[in-house]
C-alpha cells in the first residue's frame, strides 16, 4: 500500500536529514505504529506517506514513495487524498470551515459526493467518532481534543483506503484515546490500512500489528509488535518507553516463570499471572499472598518496575 524506497529528505533551507535512507513497506490492511524519540523523523515520514512531501513541504528529496503503486511525485494531492487520509499534529492548520458539519462537508463536496450521500456520511461518521453533539458547533469554540476528533471524522467521511495519523490522541484523555484506537481497529478489520504515530505506547502495543522505530531520521528496526517490544533495552537506549505489561512479562521470562510470551495488554498480563500462580480466574478472588509462585511473580514485577523508573 505504502512503500518507501531509500528515502532521504532535508527540509528547504536545512542541511539536516529529516529522513536518511528509509526503506519501509506498509502492506495493505496492516496496522502499523511508528515510535521513536522527539526529532526522530516520525512526522516527516507521515508527511511523505500522505504526499504533503513533496507537494506542500519542499526540500531535497531522494528515493521514492509509492502509494497504491503510484509514485507520489506523479500524483497530485487531491488524487492521493482518495487513497490516503491524513491527520497531522497541527490541527488548526487543517481546519477549513467555521462549523463542524461544514468541515466534513468540504471534503465530500470536493470529491463530488452527491448531497444526500454526503449528509448520510456526515451523520454516520460523527456518530462513529462520538461527536454527533458537536455537529452545529463553531470550530473555534472546540477544545484541542474535540478538534482532533473533528479532523479525524472529516478524513473518515471520505472513506480512504489508508489512514496516516500523527498523534491523533495527543489532546485526548485515556478513555477517549482508547475509543479512537478501538475505532481504528474496527476500520482496520474492514480492510483499511492504518499508520499511526503515537506517544501512548501502551495503546500501540495492544492495537498495532507491526511497529517501526525511528531514530535520527533512520529506521532503527521494524517487526511484529511483540518482537519489537521485546527489545526493551534497545528501546530504552533510544528514549522510548516500553509498556509496563511488556516489561513485566519480560521480567517473568528472565526468571523462567510462565510460558515466556510477551504481553501487550492488561488481559494478557492477567492471564500470565494466573498461569504463574497456577490458579484459575475464580481463585484470584481469594487470598493468594501465601502462594510461593505469587510472591515470586510480585517480586519480578517490582524489580521490573524499578528498572523502568531507573
Amino acid at each position: 500500500m505504502i512503500v518507501f524506497e531509500d528515502v532521504t529528505f532535508s527540509y528547504e533551507g536545512s542541511s539536516r536529514k529529516a529522513l536518511d535512507g528509509v526503506s519501509l513497506r506498509v502492506e495493505e490492511g496492516d496496522f502499523l505504529g511508528i515510535i521513536g524519540p522527539s526529532g526522530a523523523g516520525k512526522s516527516t515520514l507521515a508527511y511523505a506517506a500522505a504526499g504533503a512531501i513533496p507537494h506542500s513541504l519542499h526540500g531535497d528529496f531522494y528515493g521514492s514513495v509509492r502509494v497504491a503503486g503510484r509514485d507520489t511525485f506523479e500524483v497530485d494531492l487531491t488524487e492521493l487524498a482518495h487513497t490516503v487520509g491524513a491527520v497531522f499534529q497541527d490541527i488548526d492548520a487543517q481546519m477549513v470551515a467555521s462549523v463542524v458539519e461544514d468541515e466534513l462537508a468540504f471534503g465530500l463536496e470536493n470529491f463530488g459526493i452527491p448531497r444526500d450521500e454526503g449528509l448520510a456520511r456526515i451523520e454516520k461518521t460523527l456518530a462513529q467518532v462520538g461527536i454527533a453533539d458537536l455537529r452545529a458547533r463553531e470550530v473555534s469554540s472546540l477544545s484541542g481534543g474535540q478538534k482532533q476528533k473533528v479532523a479525524l471524522a472529516a478524513v473518515l467521511a471520505l472513506r480512504p483506503r489508508a489512514l496516516v495519523l500523527d498523534e491523533p490522541t495527543g489532546e485526548l484523555d485515556p478513555q477517549s484515546s482508547r475509543q479512537v484506537f478501538e475505532l481504528l481497529r474496527e476500520l482496520n478489520e474492514q480492510g483499511v490500512t492504518v499508520v499511526v504515530i503515537e506517544q501512548k505506547i501502551m495503546l500501540l502495543g495492544e492495537f498495532a500489528r507491526h511497529l517501526a522505530v525511528m531514530d535520527s531520521g533512520r529506521l532503527s528496526f521494524y517487526g511484529e509488535t511483540p518482537s519489537v517490544l521485546s527489545r526493551a533495552d534497545d528501546l530504552k537506549r533510544l528514549g522510548v518507553n516500553v509498556p509496563r505489561v511488556a516489561t513485566f512479562s519480560l521480567g517473568l521470562r528472565a526468571k523462567s516463570m510462565g510460558s515466556g510470551r510477551l504481553c501487550t495488554s492488561l488481559d494478557e498480563a492477567e492471564a500470565l499471572v494466573r498461569e504463574v500462580i497456577g490458579v484459575g480466574a475464580d481463585a484470584l478472588d481469594g487470598p493468594v499472598a501465601s502462594c510461593g509462585n505469587a510472591a515470586r511473580a510480585v517480586e519480578a514485577l517490582l524489580s521490573t518496575e524499578k528498572e523502568v523508573v531507573a
